[in-house]
């Protein structure tokens, strides 16, 4: 059976699940004289010139960054980086299998923990982009036990037996990829007043233009630009 390009149909909502981040102060600061991180995400006292010093250092070009991600049991996401050879990572038949401990993703009991991660396709990474000709690259895996079983979490593997002997078919997927972004108090959406709903109905959010009526676009656009560098065929 054929695998035909997944179409993903992106709908944006007036709501969004993330506020865009606070601007940095222009005026110098030192990371050494800050204040204790702070236990909330996206709060922590860190010079940005500290980290854009680290991020300037140019890459090996002999090895890239391989972001192996996977799903955990509660269907969320997980990932761990490993370094490879640059000439070993242009093919997923390439890519060595990895491992993991299960029982900190509720995968596998703590006595007998470990998961083995198995890459089934590779995308272009636009979270850790480089100018020198090479890629890094986020590696999708599903998961098996040891003795190469999958786990009752590793859906891929069982809709696979039956993809597998029909490759005179051709199966499309169509995804409509939907999501609400909400404030740091993960409680107000974006855009919404706080404690209250806005006074208008969805028509002048639907399809918006004007910061009146669109809120998050800058992230959406992020969103949709990564999607297109890392590889993925985005319908609109």
């Amino acid at each position: 059976m054929k695998f035909s390009t997944a179409l993903i149909a992106i709908s944006v909502g007036t709501a969004s699940a993330f506020t865009a981040a606070p601007a940095f102060r222009t005026k110098p600061t030192s990371a050494l004289k800050g204040s204790t991180m702070d236990v909330s995400s996206g709060k922590a006292s860190l010079d940005p010139s500290v980290v854009d010093r680290f991020n300037a250092l140019p890459f090996d070009q002999n090895k890239v960054l391989a972001e192996y991600v996977w799903v955990d049991a509660k269907g969320e996401l997980r990932s761990k980086t490993r370094t490879l050879a640059a000439d070993k990572a242009k093919l997923v038949e390439q890519l060595p299998k990895w491992n993991f401990d299960g029982s900190s993703t509720d995968q596998a009991p703590g006595d007998d923990s470990e998961v083995i991660l198995n890459p089934c396709k590779i995308f272009r990474d636009p979270f850790r982009p480089r100018d020198d000709g090479v890629d890094n690259i986020l590696v999708m895996c599903d998961t098996y036990t040891p003795a190469g079983e999958p786990l009752p979490t590793n859906t891929r593997a069982w809709a696979n037996q039956f993809f597998e002997g029909n490759e005179a078919e051709e199966t499309w997927f169509g995804l409509e990829q939907e999501f609400t972004l909400f404030n740091m108090d993960k409680v107000t959406p974006l855009g919404w007043p706080e404690g209250g709903a806005p006074n208008r109905g969805q028509g002048p959010y639907y399809c918006s233009v004007g910061a009146e009526n669109s809120f998050g676009r800058s992230i959406t656009d992020a969103m949709y630009k990564c999607s297109l560098y890392a590889g993925l065929d985005l319908s609109g």
